[in-house]
């Protein structure tokens, strides 16, 4: 399947910084971007030459629009003042698909072939004749979901329903296929379960027993503080003669007796839990050591991503950061975000929050009813929508409330707890290094520390040098480094660091799945343009499964395809590259692929990723629209449907 890369890396790395070396044969010259002026556009064709498209409306060729807000067109005459740079999040993203209102959508019973119990009274539409009108024409191939149930349970609203539907709209069932399946995805939210969180009925008390045992901890502090300053008052001596033995026993008694007294005063019967605390050797542990960890990555870090990330050699995964505030009131989006598919053998959630009393209600909430193999604290996040809040990356410089968080959190799982950082919040004031050694001490079991600080975000490269120091303070204790891994080379690099445990790997996933690949067989793999699309066609039948193969299923897959897009056409393949390896942060001058196919992924034009997923789901359909999540991997412009 993978081809060995013949290009050899040169003996001197003659490499300009920020610029990766691209073989003069494959440079072509560069495109006028709509930010730059106001003319027209140049977009690749088919064949990968430049075509020159003055109005989207009226092309003929164009699959997708360009909507220019009138004051991009005004500012982008010769006059007009230098832009801001374009980095970080585009925030007023509206949804890429808009769902029709619920009298115009199919009743879901029906589109099961199946009969309403509402009658008159349901607030869909039960117009059969007229839904299959207005439906959108069916996609070519077999349903993904019959395919792995036996049965469609999107019946009519299916854009594959012709695989599975008969001449007269009645949904076929495959018995052989129905009777051997099971299901492959865990930690679903039930409906009984989110009744009981919506009507807070859920127990929580062992949660708040520990919140409040913490709480009556650290305010006994102080007062025996005062009391132990108190009875030392008149044990003094002078500062020219040793003090006296029984001064010194004296001053040392109140932390011995705080060590050795209850930390609350019980009321009513003791029970086993009162008095024998799990040891640590006695929680479930995991063996981290030498693994590849994929990162919980924000929205592209998906369940039918995770799945291609596996079946290339990633060794863990988690999910995608979720808010525990949310996860309590029982939000269908938000435990979207906790799925696990049976492939995940070792799997983890990673949990956000500001507050004690919520992050370890939710780490019992999400102990009790999910299959996880350990529970991740997001101590890393930069965006000010979770840093205003406390949360994220802010607890770094709230070490009282981050030390509550952990230990509370800590002490109602039986399963490891982990900590994923930055080296701080802001570039000059990095405290990871003091924070570490405290973090084993307040139980956590592995600490992930990622080599930028919060002010720097993504920008210049991560601090390796600072991770190593800080490894040397992990004890032979669990400790992972993350940061601009994209192939094995800086894999190795990294793992030359005393006392790392292993690696997480976040946008070099992304850039290139296939890094879990090159790192476990140490080679540089030319992988072709054909592999890689069929690695875009597996995410699509993965995430038709997932998402559903329905109208909105389809929508919801294009998105997150397009979303990955952003970062998979970053790549730059090994046979174009003039001295190996790509580093993350370098950017290629324009190139032509080595086939068409290659030219249209190398695009960073919105247009063209539209195209890709256009091969792969069909034609956008009316009213869809899309914008990067992220502005510094495409143009600022927005892509609707012509």
């Amino acid at each position: 399947m993978a081809s060995e890369a013949a290009v050899q890396k040169p003996a001197v790395d003659e490499r300009r910084k920020g610029e990766a070396p691209i073989k003069k044969e494959f440079v072509r010259p560069p495109r006028e971007r709509h930010h730059e002026t106001a003319g027209d556009k140049p977009t690749p064709s088919a064949e990968g030459e430049p075509q020159t498209v003055t109005n989207p409306d009226e092309s003929a060729t164009a699959t997708a629009g360009v909507k220019r807000p009138a004051d991009q067109v005004a500012e982008s005459g010769a006059d007009a003042p230098k832009s801001k740079r374009r980095r970080g999040m585009n925030k007023k993203r509206g949804p890429s698909y808009s769902q029709k209102p619920a009298a115009q959508r199919l009743c879901p019973l029906l589109s099961r072939c199946e009969l309403c119990l509402y009658a008159e009274e349901c607030r869909f539409s039960h117009d059969v004749a007229a839904f299959m009108a207005e439906k959108p024409a069916d996609l070519d191939g077999e349903c993904p979901v019959f395919k792995e149930v036996g049965k469609c349970h999107f019946g009519l609203s299916c854009r594959f329903a012709k695989s599975h539907l008969s001449a007269a709209h009645e949904n076929k069932v495959d018995m052989e296929v129905l009777s051997k399946y099971r299901p492959t995805t865990e930690n679903t939210l039930s409906k009984e379960l989110q009744s009981t969180l919506r009507h807070r009925r859920y127990d929580f008390t062992r949660a708040d027993e520990n919140v409040r045992r913490l709480d009556d901890r650290r305010d006994a502090k102080p007062v025996q503080a005062a009391a132990a300053l108190d009875s030392t008052e008149s044990l003094t001596c002078n500062a020219s003669e040793p003090c006296p033995p029984e001064i010194v026993e004296s001053s040392a008694a109140p932390e011995t007796a705080e060590a050795s007294a209850p930390p609350v005063k019980t009321v009513g019967c003791l029970t086993d839990e009162d008095l024998i605390k799990p040891r640590p050797a006695e929680k479930k542990t995991v063996d981290f050591s030498d693994k590849l960890y994929l990162a919980p990555l924000t929205t592209v870090g998906n369940l039918p991503f995770r799945r291609i990330c596996k079946r290339f050699g990633a060794d863990i995964t988690c999910g995608e950061m979720a808010l525990a505030t949310q996860l309590l009131q029982g939000q269908t989006s938000e435990w979207a975000l906790v799925k696990r598919h049976e492939c995940e053998d070792i799997f983890g959630v990673q949990i956000a929050g500001a507050f004690p009393d919520t992050m370890t209600r939710c780490a019992q909430l999400l102990q009790e009813t999910c299959q996880l193999d350990f529970i991740d604290i997001n101590v890393g996040c930069p965006i000010d929508l979770i840093f205003k809040k406390g949360a994220g990356c802010a607890l770094m410089s709230r070490t009282r409330r981050f030390q509550s968080i952990v230990t509370s959190v800590a002490s109602v799982m039986d399963i490891p707890l982990s900590v994923k950082m930055r080296t701080g919040v802001y570039d000059r004031n990095w405290n990871a290094h003091e924070l570490l050694p405290k973090l084993y001490d307040w139980g956590a079991s592995l600490v992930t520390l990622h080599g930028r600080s919060r002010e720097q975000r993504y920008t210049r490269q991560a601090d390796w040098d600072y991770i190593g120091r800080c490894a040397t303070m992990a004890d032979g204790r669990y400790f992972y480094g993350n940061g601009d891994i994209l192939s094995y080379e800086d894999f190795e690099a990294s793992r030359e660091m005393t006392g790392l445990s292993g690696v997480m790997l976040a946008r070099g996933a992304l850039i290139k799945p296939w890094v879990f690949t090159e790192i476990k067989e140490r080679r540089h793999w030319d992988i072709s343009s054909s592999e890689r699309f069929d690695i875009l066609k597996d995410f699509t039948r993965f995430g038709l499964s997932h998402w559903g193969s329905d109208s909105k299923g389809v929508e919801s897959t294009r998105r997150f395809i397009l979303e990955w897009l952003s970062f998979l056409h970053r790549y730059i393949p090994v046979g174009i590259l003039e001295v190996l390896p790509q580093h993350i942060n370098d950017r290629p001058a324009p190139y032509f692929g080595r086939d068409d196919m290659e030219t249209l992924m190398a695009s960073d034009n919105c247009i063209d990723w539209v195209k890709i997923s256009e091969m792969l789901l069909g034609p956008v359909s009316d009213g869809f629209s899309f914008i990067p999540k992220h502005r510094a991997n495409s143009y600022p412009i927005p892509v609707s449907a012509s």
